[in-house]
């Protein structure tokens, strides 16, 4: 996206996108207390953020230990051959695996996908491995690294970085 195709934003814009990646669950009550507008105008913003397609959805964030979702593990694949073939069947497949949470085609490794994935335990984890990942046409390497401990885990993006 070229900088001439941003939408502009102004301060109080920038004051609502912040809020609610803090809290997507505010009420429209509550998020126009924290910005300082009344309530039909900040609707109105928040109204105008979705439709120009910055703000995209709005999630629950839960506690995976507290499920019982005790592993995470960071998955670098590698494919057989680029072809967008390949790369769309794959991109498919591990859509429609819940336990994917993030997934991400690289460069500059020798992996070609990054990919997030929370799963209870070890014994999952090689089961989703072996009867789910290693399944698909194309997958040629994984290399899988376990996180010991989340340091920073956020969706929430830099909006210092952007001009009001």
């Amino acid at each position: 996206m070229k900088k001439a195709d941003l939408i502009n934003l102004d301060r109080t814009d920038l004051r609502i996108l912040a809020a609610l990646q803090a809290d997507g669950g505010l009420s429209n009550q509550q998020l126009a207390e924290q910005v300082g507008l009344s309530p039909s105008p900040c609707s109105r913003r928040v109204q105008k953020l979705e439709v120009a397609g910055i703000i995209i959805k709005r999630e629950t964030v839960l506690d995976a230990r507290k499920l019982g979702l005790d592993l995470t593990v960071m998955i670098q694949i590698s494919m057989d051959r680029h072809t967008p073939e390949r790369f769309a069947n794959f991109e498919e497949q591990v859509a429609s695996y819940p336990e994917v949470q993030q997934c991400y085609l690289v460069t500059g490794q020798e992996a070609d996908y990054l990919l997030k994935v929370v799963v209870p335990d070890i014994d999952a984890y090689q089961h989703f491995l072996l009867n789910r990942i290693t399944r698909i046409e194309g997958v040629s390497g994984v290399h899988s690294s376990f996180v010991m401990r989340r340091v920073v885990d956020t969706a929430a993006l830099p909006l210092n970085y952007v001009e009001a």
